[in-house]
């Protein structure tokens, strides 16, 4: 595998299957840092490099992954073709989740609060965006690749999503060599991870972060978005 200015685990799942929890276990086993949609609310002057590639610009992989060697969750997971053909030696991370379920916690989560428009966000969401104006790309950031380019602006279709979805780790499967894919649910714990790693799993539960509880909590505290 690579150094760490390269990415070695490329993860190809959508959001809310487990892709907070699952990073905190790859920085832990010391696959870290690992790039995820909240690292833009950590570091927003990031937003504008990722917006340029969802907007058709030229993508410097590199660039924008310059510290880190690994990636989950989006932006990330929209462009899993591109950094599996730029990235031929990193392993590919499929998070899965239950249909329905994976569903039902986007819809509830992260795909209620969406907007792009300053007027309509939440309090918190607003006062966050007025510290830190950065922050005002990263609603145009998700509409642009996910609830547009992900799901052709018709997420509220549960069938046409979920079927989006199960296309989406068809696709996967299909298209990444057996030994360089592990399809991984965050409740399987360390075991399939560690494994699939070559390292000894700690002594320490496997976390699991970012239930639908707290990422609303989260959204309705902007002391909370600060600490994305």
């Amino acid at each position: 595998m690579g150094g760490s200015d390269v990415l070695e685990i490329i993860g190809a799942g959508f959001g809310r299957t487990g892709t907070m929890s699952t990073k905190e276990a790859l920085e832990l086993l010391g696959f870290g840092p690992c790039h995820h949609m909240t690292e833009l609310f950590r570091q927003p002057a990031s937003i504008a490099g990722w917006l340029r590639v969802a907007e058709g610009g030229p993508a410097d992989w590199d660039s924008l992954y310059a510290g880190y060697r690994s990636t989950l969750d989006w932006p990330g997971a929209y462009f899993w073709r591109d950094l599996v053909a730029t990235y031929p030696d990193a392993r590919v991370l499929l998070t899965v989740r239950d249909p329905d379920r994976w569903y039902d916690s986007v819809a509830s989560t992260i795909y209620r609060p969406r907007s792009s428009d300053p007027s309509t966000l939440s309090p918190a969401v607003r006062r966050a965006t007025e510290e830190r104006p950065e922050l005002l790309d990263q609603p145009r950031l998700a509409e642009k690749l996910v609830w547009q380019g992900t799901f052709g602006g018709r997420f509220a279709d549960r069938a046409h999503a979920i079927g989006v979805y199960t296309a989406h780790l068809a696709e996967v499967r299909a298209t990444v060599p057996a030994g360089r894919l592990l399809e991984f649910d965050p409740a399987q714990g360390w075991e399939p991870l560690c494994s699939w790693l070559g390292v000894d799993p700690p002594d320490t539960p496997f976390p699991l972060l970012n239930t639908g509880e707290s990422f609303r909590e989260r959204i309705a505290d902007p002391d909370g978005l600060r600490g994305l």
